[in-house]
């Protein structure tokens, strides 16, 4: 600690200096938090993603629907746990860009299928009362300041019996979560929707089925098994693990974590270089100064933690108050209103990114710190 002035005074000698390199550190790691906020966003609904739940769609298309007389057939085959289905509806609130996921599910087998979610069994029971009745996440409930007892309109491309594109929705539950998973979405009752929606809208089929079987080693095994059910029927079948199409389906858009980390790796590159840089001018600046540290008795192993030291400061000050004005953007929610979900800086990456500076400074510091420590007295004064 009796160091510490004299760590800061040689750290400000070069104030205009210092001052763009605190600020490059300070960018580098803002970008850092964003940047894994995103990769995130792409890979935290994976994590959540269960292998003992299987996924069977249309062979074609996800958007195509399938008979609901699979589920017997599919309840039938030894080793299923439990079935249930999801349709996809497409709703918006009041305006185009209110979208969010809305889904219309059977309540106690989505529930039990997904012990992640979390409902208060009288929320549930208040659901399995109202067919009318309606869940959604809590980070939905904040953005439109929805509460428990509200009315909700929707507009649909699912059209009812009398015409109209619009659904009325009573919202009686808030699910919650763990960390990563998705709270933005608006569940409904399936029988709901089945029973008012005009008959050429598709009544008598679901969106896609979603199987929790009793051994996920057996996994590849019974989606064969479904698959080879429905072969050369009018709605073939394509099943894969939930992790798996997932997975898949965030891919589509490419490889966001291996972008992000590209990205990451040139950027932290460039700031060991430009941290290694001022280190080096530092060092190169204060030969004659060193010399007389080490005439007064300082020793190589102090010579070579002052630099260092300097070093570490620099990027641990700078990288800090990027990480933690990352954290502040992101703990604001999703600039986007819903697209990008979750919209967190996991615990991980945050230190991680603690132990990126330190890997930084270290690396920055540490040629100009041993070339310090071997620096020889009678060679140092002789440059004065």
């Amino acid at each position: 600690m009796k160091y510490l002035p004299l760590v800061w005074h040689n750290m400000w000698r070069r104030k205009v200096r210092t001052t763009f390199t605190l600020l490059s550190i300070f960018i580098a790691f803002l970008l850092f938090g964003v940047l894994m906020t995103i990769r995130a966003t792409f890979s935290l609904g994976v994590d959540l993603a269960g292998l003992d739940r299987l996924m069977v769609i249309h062979k074609i298309s996800i958007i195509l629907p399938l008979p609901a007389s699979y589920q017997a057939q599919l309840k039938s085959v030894p080793g299923v746990d439990v079935v249930t289905h999801n349709t996809w509806f497409g709703g918006v609130y009041q305006d185009p860009t209110n979208f969010f996921a809305t889904i219309a599910v059977e309540p106690e087998p989505y529930f039990g299928i997904y012990p992640e979610v979390h409902l208060p069994p009288e929320q549930m029971k208040a659901w399995l009362a109202d067919r009318q009745g309606a869940v959604i996440g809590v980070e939905l409930a904040k953005r439109f300041n929805w509460k428990i007892g509200d009315r909700v309109p929707l507009k649909s491309f699912y059209r009812q019996k009398n015409g109209s594109d619009s659904w009325e929705f009573n919202i009686v539950g808030l699910y919650d979560g763990e960390q990563g998973l998705d709270k933005t979405q608006f569940f409904f009752r399936y029988d709901y929707l089945d029973e008012a929606r005009n008959p050429a809208n598709g009544a008598g089929t679901v969106g896609w089925y979603v199987i929790k079987i009793k051994d996920s080693s057996k996994s590849k095994e019974l989606a064969t098994t479904f698959d080879d059910m429905f072969a050369n029927s009018q709605a073939e079948t394509k099943t894969t693990t939930e992790k798996g199409f997932i997975d898949g389906f965030a891919k589509q858009v490419g490889d966001i974590g291996s972008i992000m980390i590209a990205i990451l790796v040139a950027v932290l590159f460039t700031m060991l270089l430009v941290v290694g840089n001022t280190m080096a001018q530092a060092v190169r600046e204060r030969t004659s100064e060193l010399a007389v540290l080490k005439t007064l008795g300082f020793s190589n192993a102090t010579v070579l933690a002052l630099v260092l030291a300097e070093s570490m400061f620099i990027a641990v000050a700078g990288g800090g108050l990027g990480l933690l004005t990352a954290w502040a953007i992101v703990s604001r929610g999703d600039p986007t209103g819903g697209l990008l979900t979750p919209f967190l800086l996991p615990n991980r990456d945050v230190v991680l990114g603690v132990a990126l500076m330190a890997v930084v400074g270290v690396a920055a510091g540490l040629l100009p710190a041993a070339g310090a420590m071997r620096l020889r007295i009678t060679d140092a004064l002789r440059k004065v």
